[in-house]
Parts: C-alpha cells; sequence; structure tokens
C-alpha cells in the first residue's frame, strides 16, 4: 500500500495535561523537538487554558516563542474560549484546535459552557478568523461516544455538531473518543454518518485506549477512509476532568500497525520507541505504549 496516513502527535498537550509532574518549558521544548526530529509534522503543543485550572500546561506563550517558524512543521494550540483564541493568534500558533463537547454535562466540567454555547464561541471564533485572519481551525469534538456524567451519546449529538462546524467552513473536524469508550463498528457508522452532514471536511480520529480499543477504532477509522489519526508517544495521555481516562494510543504503537501493513507515516519508529520510554522515565511511570515495552519487529 502507497496510501499516506497523516498521525498527528498530541503528547506534548493532551499527553501531558493529566500527568502529577509538571515539566518545564524547556522539558517540553525538547519533547517538542525530539518528535519533529522523528517524523512528527502536526503536533499539539499548547494549551491556552487556565494554568491554576491545568498547572501541567503552564508557558504556552514561551514553548511557541521558543519555536521558530517552519514551514515543514505545524504548532497546533488547543482553544477552549475566546480568551483562548486570542492567545492563540498572538502566540503566532499554526493551527487552532477548538474544543466543542457532544454533551452538556462534560462541557459544562472542562468548559463552564452547554454545548449550545460552545458552539456559539466557534461560531464567533470562526467569524474573527475570516475577517481579521489568524490560524486555521479544527473543531474538535470531545466525547464523542461518550460522557462520563451523562453516559452514552448518540450518533444524532455528533452529527448536529459536525453539521454546524461544517456550515461554519470549519476545514477539520475531529471526532474524540475523549474517555476510550468507542468500538470499531459505532466508529465505522459515526464517521459514515459525519462524512453524510459534511462532505466536503477532511475528517480527524482521536482515540483513548482507557478500554484497549483504542488500536482497534484506528484501524477502523482508516478502513473507512480517514487519512488523520491523533496519537500521542508512550501511550501517554487523559483528562482532568474525566473520571478514570487513561492514554491516547500510543503514537508508536499506531506507526508499527500502520507501516506494517504497508502504509506510509513518515515517523521514524526507532526513534519514537526511544523518545516514548524517555519520556515515560522522566514522569516516574512506565510506558504505556506496547512498542516501548516489546519494540519493533523485526529487531
Amino acid at each position: 500500500m502507497s496510501r499516506f496516513i497523516q498521525i498527528v502527535e498530541v503528547g506534548p498537550r493532551d499527553g501531558l495535561q493529566n500527568e502529577k509532574l509538571s515539566l518545564s518549558v524547556d522539558e517540553k521544548l525538547d519533547l517538542i523537538r525530539k518528535l519533529e526530529a522523528a517524523g512528527a509534522r502536526r503536533t499539539e503543543v499548547v494549551s491556552f487554558v487556565n494554568p491554576n485550572r491545568v498547572p501541567q500546561m503552564a508557558g504556552a506563550e514561551e514553548i511557541m516563542a521558543a519555536l521558530p517558524a517552519d514551514l515543514e512543521h505545524s504548532r497546533i494550540g488547543l482553544v477552549l474560549n475566546m480568551r483562548g483564541w486570542e492567545r492563540c493568534v498572538a502566540a503566532q500558533c499554526d493551527e487552532a484546535n477548538v474544543v466543542v463537547c457532544a454533551s452538556d454535562g462534560f462541557g459544562r466540567a472542562n468548559q463552564g459552557a452547554t454545548v449550545r454555547q460552545q458552539i456559539d464561541t466557534l461560531a464567533a471564533i470562526a467569524e474573527r478568523q475570516a475577517v481579521e485572519g489568524g490560524p486555521p481551525i479544527t473543531a474538535t469534538i470531545s466525547v464523542a461516544f461518550g460522557c462520563p456524567f451523562d453516559g452514552e451519546i448518540s450518533e444524532d449529538q455528533v452529527v448536529a455538531i459536525v453539521r454546524e462546524a461544517a456550515a461554519l467552513g470549519v476545514p477539520e473536524i475531529a471526532i474524540a473518543d475523549t474517555i476510550g469508550v468507542a468500538d470499531p463498528w459505532t466508529v465505522r457508522k459515526r464517521i459514515e454518518a459525519a462524512r453524510a452532514a459534511a462532505p466536503g471536511t477532511r475528517l480527524r480520529m482521536h482515540f483513548h485506549d482507557t478500554r484497549n480499543t483504542g488500536l482497534a477504532n484506528a484501524y477502523a477509522s482508516v478502513e473507512a477512509g480517514v487519512d488523520v489519526l491523533d496519537a500521542s508517544v508512550g501511550g501517554l495521555g487523559g483528562c482532568p476532568f474525566a473520571p478514570n481516562a487513561t492514554g491516547n494510543i500510543g503514537t508508536e504503537d499506531l506507526v508499527y500497525m500502520l507501516e506494517r501493513a504497508g502504509f506510509e507515516t513518515g515517523y521514524d519508529l526507532a526513534a519514537l520507541i526511544e523518545i516514548g520510554r524517555e519520556i515515560s522515565a522522566k514522569l516516574g511511570k512506565a510506558p504505556a505504549s506496547s512498542l516501548a515495552r516489546a519494540g519493533g519487529f523485526p529487531a
């Protein structure tokens, strides 16, 4: 196979935000640079949230200031509200992930806003971006398969947000299994429904491996025609506002699976494995990814 699957590396943001140990700005920059050297072309590097709520994400502006503009690398900032958008623009991020939760329960816990309020914020940001300029927007729909507070999330709930985001002209929509409850069959159905609701919009998928279905869900996404997937080196990750949520699928695990099947990713697998081991040791934990433990094959 010669099909290219783009893997968006989210370790420096989603991978670190739920860790007990907060890394310094220099340590985060070292991680970002190593990941880019290993093949990451799109990397979620910072989150423009209140550091009093998520202290692990402090230093966003310092990190962006230390990363010189580079046409080969796109640095993404996570945005939850208009203040976050303004910081993202001022920091000169290459892209903005604007989060809309699929449930009111998670929206209130994560952002202090209902789904309707978050969609209105997305609309206001999209309008400002169109008039004033700023980085391209991805609308990330969190808890798109299940919510720790409101339970099951229906296909209709997700499709309604997809339809509104597409109507705003958002070029990419990411559908996120924030708490790791999805299964491959539901993933495929949800992708088909999202594609029908927004046929001209690029879809991106984001999976956590909380219940050991992350790679199966990534496989289902690729089989359904999705070419953009999120992953986190070492399998790091979790959400401070989602009880029992654990890590993302490991970048090295996803690269191994795809490249073993003949897909192209542009990553250096051996380098990823070493980065996963190194960052896990720095955080004082065993790597969650299988490749960080077992290594590649053939050795």
